[in-house]
């Protein structure tokens, strides 16, 4: 193991290490470390990029293309459950299909108030994904939230204008209106269909 003795030694390699490990845990897996080091070099020693910027830009807009088609591909069984599992929801008699493709059944409609996109809302919710493991729970916290409308994913902005105070949905959420092909964290990978049952408890202008 290579000794680094001093501080400044210590800590740069401390960088690096960060570096190294958020660079493991993305979707990039072909780092070049000859250049990646060359760009490290470059930039802390004030020279011009060795890349011109148009260059650097299609490369990276090039690359996400590659990753989102793989992670696609690699997620295609997901997909296609997802298709299954709300095709095969959207003939109960009881589930409301809309036109952006969002799937929601009302187990208890309030005559409350009706939120607008400017409003902001007091939920409490729980949040599953298709084989029924729980992601989130505001039941669980033992503590509603408080966001704005317009501040969600799509199917929540939607289904929330749907929905009086005192309403309680379930939402069948696909993966296009949810967190889409990037997933949110290790609970929600890319391409989840969610369910969520959603209580509105309060609307502010």
């Amino acid at each position: 193991m290579t000794d680094f003795n001093t501080m400044e030694e210590r800590v740069s390699y401390g960088i690096g290490r960060q570096m190294g490990d958020q660079l493991a845990q993305g979707a990039f897996k072909k780092v070049a470390l000859e250049a990646l080091t060359a760009g490290i070099a470059d930039a802390l020693e004030g020279k011009e990029s060795a890349v011109a910027e148009n260059d650097l830009r299609e490369a990276f807009e090039g690359m996400m293309k590659i990753i989102e088609e793989e992670q696609k591909e690699a997620s295609k069984d997901v997909i296609e459950a997802g298709e299954k599992f709300l095709a095969e929801n959207s003939q109960r008699l009881e589930v409301t299909v809309t036109e952006s493709g969002l799937q929601y059944e009302v187990l208890n409609q309030g005559i409350g108030e009706r939120p607008t996109p400017a409003s902001t809302v007091t939920c409490h919710y729980h949040g599953t994904l298709i084989d029924g493991t729980v992601f989130d729970s505001s039941y669980d916290r033992g503590e509603p939230a408080q966001f704005p409308v317009s501040g969600v994913i799509p199917g929540w902005t939607e289904a929330l204008q749907l929905m009086n105070v005192g309403s309680k949905y379930r939402l069948y959420v696909p993966y296009s209106l949810a967190y889409g092909e990037r997933g949110a964290g290790g609970a929600i990978g890319p391409y989840q269909t969610l369910v969520f049952d959603v209580e509105l408890l309060n609307v502010a202008a």
